[in-house]
């Protein structure tokens, strides 16, 4: 992280300066183990050589960087687009664990002479994540690598997309059944079985086993090697603040239906409304994430890495 506030810092203070004639003037170019690229321009003045602060004599970074230190800090800059629409997945997934647990409480949760506990439909989400993971293993990717001839079958970015997709779907299921839930208990005053809950369960489940492993490959192979656990951090914040959105997000809609939609009795409240809000987000969104994922640049070495590791592991 200090290399990055040093960069920034370093660019900043040099923002006067004309571009060099040639990238090759830049601090420590040979010496670089990452190749340049043009890409944010603007900090590769961080590198630039300055007669008036030592030239390259200088040893303070935090007023002359490497070219290394600058391209390390491109590529985290360039999965900022990635990670910020990775949020509004996890913002969706927090909804299975606030508002479809409290619909349950509004649903005949009785299975013989047994009342399930409303927040033990929570368990559908664990069984859903548990069994698309297996799958992911045994079927998805076998098949995807016959379709695409990819050794990695499905890439990390394809596993997100897939994510965001699910969890399109499941707020398109549950706007439909809080929709009937709600309208069979106000016209005739009786309860729908809670089973009706596990669709939505589901699939946000399957686009968690899809989304969590999509995430965290991406994060930490295209992190910059001596940035891996900062990498690891980028991702865990997307669980965060999808979080944090979904609470503002409430808080929001509060304010905007002066508290018509989300109302502590769910019958007389407009939940529904609320998962399609969240569904219409989650495909704009959706389109979001692909115009970035296609204008996404793999690390190549990466890919050569995990080639040859697949290839060795299916030899043995």
């Amino acid at each position: 992280m200090t290399v990055i506030w040093r960069v920034l810092f370093s660019a900043w203070k040099k923002r006067g300066y004309p571009y060099p004639s040639d990238p090759e003037l830049l601090n420590d170019y040979h010496n670089s183990k990452v190749p340049h690229t043009d890409m944010f321009r603007c900090l590769d003045k961080a590198a630039i050589l300055d007669n008036n602060s030592g030239g390259k004599y200088n040893s303070d970074p935090w007023i002359l960087s490497t070219v290394m230190e600058i391209e390390e800090v491109k590529m985290v800059l360039k999965l900022i687009p990635i990670w910020s629409t990775c949020i509004l997945f996890w913002t969706v997934y927090s909804q299975m664990t606030t508002f479809s647990i409290e619909q349950a409480t509004f649903m005949n949760r009785q299975v013989g002479s047994l009342v399930i506990p409303s927040g033990s439909i929570s368990a559908i989400l664990f069984v859903s994540v548990l069994t698309f993971t297996s799958l992911n293993e045994k079927l998805i990717v076998p098949l995807a690598r016959k379709l695409t001839h990819n050794v990695q079958g499905l890439t990390s970015l394809q596993r997100v997309g897939t994510g965001l997709v699910f969890s399109v779907v499941a707020m398109v299921a549950a706007a439909i059944i809080e929709q009937k839930r709600r309208e069979i208990a106000t016209r005739h005053n009786t309860q729908i079985s809670c089973f009706w809950l596990v669709p939505q369960f589901f699939l946000v489940g399957a686009g968690e086993a899809f989304a969590y492993v999509g995430q965290l490959e991406f994060f930490i192979r295209e992190a910059p090697e001596r940035m891996k656990s900062m990498s690891t951090g980028l991702f865990l914040s997307t669980l965060s603040m999808g979080f944090f959105v979904s609470s503002l997000l409430v808080s929001l809609v509060d304010k905007a239906t002066k508290k018509l939609w989300l109302r502590s009795n769910y019958n007389k409240g407009r939940l529904n409304d609320f998962y399609w809000l969240l569904a219409v987000l989650g495909l704009f969104n959706f389109f979001v994430f692909l115009v970035f994922a296609m204008k996404h640049q793999y690390k190549v070495q990466h890919f050569v890495n995990s080639d040859e590791e697949e290839l060795k592991a299916t030899k043995t």
